[in-house]
């Protein structure tokens, strides 16, 4: 905490507990949330609302144009720690440390009137804390589980559930109460640095699987900040960069995921975003904050910020951010000021101590829950190999997969085969107790890997990763090793299939790039590929290739050389074992695609207005309007490379049965699907809405709905059923200023991706 915020709240208790003497103090839990709140000081109730800043990371790069403000000095109280015999590092930890050490912050605690200081840590793929406390032999590990890009391209609800009641059983058993997850705003742009974070191009998608996120996670008494509200679609000057968009955009495509969410989970907290929404700050958009999320969808948690964001605290408040982390002292200032000045009404400063207090009830520290700091993260790890494989998605196969039983031999290339990334950089990375890697992971299934290949690419891994270290910003990726045709060619003779893993890192801060090695294959990862398939393909055997990363790369150049792809995200600490439980068939890869995938970059309606492809860093303008991902490209007639929700499968499903029956407020929709194949799978159906012709320029078709079935032996059939209601139907007209469905056709269609449509039935809206 600041010294001047120390020193006023001091005074200010001091004549509180002088009071104290002569009446009794109403208490959180005991007395209502009025009589509480009316006990409190005006100081104490800045407080409550500005985080107890203990970190020592700078804040993000503001944008061009935005207030630079100076770290908070720190020093005076290292330098105390430091005389008083700690080492300068032992000093910053034991500051830094609160209740949860490397929990990414704390609230505010006032013991007088029983308010204790909650706890918040990162992240989306599993709880962020440190693994080890200075003074204590435990270790406190977490597990890394599957990203978010895997969880969407699931397709499947109940998979997201039983995934994140193990991650919240960990948010649980350490001692915090609120994790800052999920991440759900859209993929407008394949190089969006945090998309591993973030679900789907699809806002529906998005929405349905953070809603099961969030409940799975909450089903343990802890709570979810859903992030980043909203408009946050890159990471460059995301500090104060000015999204410009429609309020038909907005609503249609960039809150509608958080519509979703916010009334099927009902989660705690949300946080605002760093980003300018149509020229003013997310944190300080009242039309978004409080018109929006609370007088429209009847949002009844708390809001709080994203770390840092941070221009003007009581404009902050008087918008409806109720939590200012991680706290500075000009906020603080800023709210006493301008209660004092009139310029901030102590009621909306009131409104803000109660919705934080009224999360405040439900939390494990408030009911004193005796965290056990051992949550079961042997189960969890199997969970997290289990679930990571399903998301995965094939992209092709040409009779490579899954291996037959004359697979025994493995020619494993790629520097991903050894040092496997299991999650992103950033907030969203983990520490965790250890990782396998595919090399491990095939070995363990019974392959045997080629010593030529194998013994050459690990050892220049170990030399290349010697002195390297993961942090939170980084996560190292060592670059390619360039495959002599010899080596290719001599592997061909000793081996029975090679693989080929192609890896990339991404994470918080930073965008990807049109670079070779990043968006591009770099030189050397296309000359061994090449190379391989060339060798191989001239041995008559088959070329397998891996794609692991959290996001997408262009393909077009490249894909017709290996004989399979399979896209496996970043499935999570056990994503060896995931992987090679798909390639050789003990699971049925079963995942979509949860993003397009272009020909080219510039086929994304994007393209022209991402950083640094526009003129003005400052601002970025989403002129593609609701066109994004498969809107755009269905809508426009630009083919794909692969499209939204495309996955193959071991297996073959049929779709029959197709109904549409009014019901309530729409109709049901239920389709049946029949394993035609040999081998048992799952299979996502994808229900899509074509309007009828109105007044608004619609999209082609629309995702309004999903199921994925069981386990489906050969010969065996599900039927699924959805519901979609009218309010599903419904654009937002700006003209109108409000929801308005077309009266008319409606074309309903099952299918198996957003090309492939199964069957079509019709809906009349009258």
């Amino acid at each position: 905490m600041i010294v001047r915020k120390i020193s006023a709240i001091a005074a200010a208790l001091t004549l509180f507990s002088a009071s104290a003497f002569s009446q009794v103090l109403p208490v959180l839990g005991k007395n209502s949330l009025k009589d509480v709140i009316a006990a409190m000081t005006l100081e104490q109730k800045a407080s409550l609302v500005v985080g107890t800043n203990r970190s020592y990371m700078a804040p993000p790069e503001a944008a061009p144009g935005m207030v630079v403000r100076p770290t908070p000095d720190f020093s005076a109280m290292i330098a105390q720690m430091q005389s008083e015999g700690a080492s300068f590092e032992q000093a910053v930890t034991a500051f830094s440390q609160g209740k949860v050490a490397g929990a990414a912050g704390e609230g505010y605690k006032i013991d007088k009137l029983e308010i204790p200081g909650i706890v918040y840590a990162d992240g989306p793929a599993g709880l962020r804390i440190d693994p080890t406390r200075r003074g204590d032999s435990n270790e406190y590990y977490c597990t890394a589980f599957p990203t978010s890009s895997v969880l969407a391209a699931s397709f499947d609800t109940e998979l997201v559930g039983e995934v994140t009641r193990a991650m919240g059983n960990e948010v649980k058993e350490y001692g915090v109460d609120v994790l800052l997850a999920p991440a759900m705003n859209i993929h407008r742009n394949p190089l969006c640095g945090r998309n591993f974070e973030y679900f789907s191009e699809d806002p529906v998608l998005a929405g349905k699987i953070a809603a099961a996120y969030i409940n799975g996670i909450q089903s343990n008494g802890v709570g979810t900040s859903v992030k980043h509200f909203a408009v946050n679609n890159q990471e460059t000057y995301r500090n104060g960069i000015d999204a410009h968009l429609t309020e038909r955009a907005l609503r249609e495509i960039y809150l509608k995921g958080f519509e979703i969410a916010v009334k099927e989970a009902h989660p705690w907290t949300i946080m605002s975003s760093y980003n300018k929404i149509n020229g003013v700050l997310a944190s300080e958009n009242k039309f978004v904050l409080t018109d929006i999320l609370r007088g429209e969808w009847g949002f009844d948690g708390f809001v709080m910020t994203d770390w840092w964001a941070e221009e003007n605290g009581a404009r902050q408040i008087a918008a409806g951010n109720d939590l200012l982390m991680p706290g500075t002292q000009h906020q603080w200032d800023e709210i006493v000021d301008g209660v004092k000045s009139g310029r901030l009404d102590e009621a909306l400063l009131d409104k803000a101590v109660e919705n934080i207090l009224r999360i405040t009830l439900r939390t494990s520290t408030f009911n004193d829950y005796k965290y056990s700091n051992k949550p079961d993260l042997a189960q969890h790890a199997e969970i997290t190999r289990r679930r990571g494989s399903e998301g995965m998605v094939l992209l092709k196969n040409d009779g490579a997969l899954p291996f037959t039983k004359k697979t025994k031999k493995i020619a494993l290339f790629g520097v991903d085969s050894y040092d496997t990334l299991v999650g992103g950089s950033g907030s969203g990375n983990v520490n965790r107790k250890y990782k396998v890697n595919l090399d491990e992971g095939l070995t363990l299934a019974g392959y045997r890997l080629t010593p030529s290949v194998s013994d050459e690419i690990s050892s220049y891994v170990k030399q290349q990763k010697a002195g390297m270290s993961e942090n939170f910003w980084t996560v190292p990726v060592i670059p390619e090793k360039p495959i002599s045709s010899v080596m290719a060619i001599q592997a061909a003779k000793e081996s029975d299939i090679a693989v080929f893993t192609i890896g990339r890192m991404a994470g918080e801060g930073g965008d990807r790039t049109l670079t070779e090695g990043d968006w591009f294959l770099s030189d050397a990862e296309m000359d061994n590929l090449r190379t391989v398939c060339e060798a191989f393909h001239a041995a008559k055997k088959k070329v397998v290739v891996v794609l692991n990363m959290g996001s997408i790369i262009e393909m077009a150049s490249w894909k017709d050389l290996p004989d399979a792809i399979l896209h496996a995200w970043l499935p999570g600490q056990e994503a060896g074992n995931s992987i090679a439980d798909v390639l050789c068939g003990k699971v049925n890869p079963s995942g979509k695609l949860p993003t397009t995938i272009a020909v080219k970059y510039e086929d994304y309606p994007s393209a022209n207005n991402f950083p640094f492809s526009n003129d003005n860093p400052s601002e970025v303008c989403y002129d593609e309007d609701i066109f994004v991902g498969y809107r755009h490209f269905d809508t426009k007639k630009v083919a794909p490379l692969y499209e939204f929700g495309f996955g193959m499968s071991y297996t073959s499903f049929s779709y029959s049965g197709l109904s549409v029956t009014p019901s309530g407020d729409g109709f049901d929709v239920k389709v049946t699907v029949t394993n035609n194949g040999k081998v048992a799978g799952k299979e996502s159906v994808q229900i899509y809405v074509s309007a009828p012709k109105g007044r608004l320029l619609k999209a082609e078709k629309e995702l309004k709905a999903f199921a994925k079935t069981a386990l489906l032996e050969p010969g065996k059939s599900q039927t699924l059923s959805m519901h979609i209601s009218n309010y599903d139907l419904s654009s937002w007209d700006s003209r109108e200023e409000a929801w308005v469905a077309d009266k008319g056709t409606y074309t309903v269609s099952a299918g198996a991706s957003s090309k492939d449509i199964r069957l079509t039935g019709t809906y009349e809206l009258r």
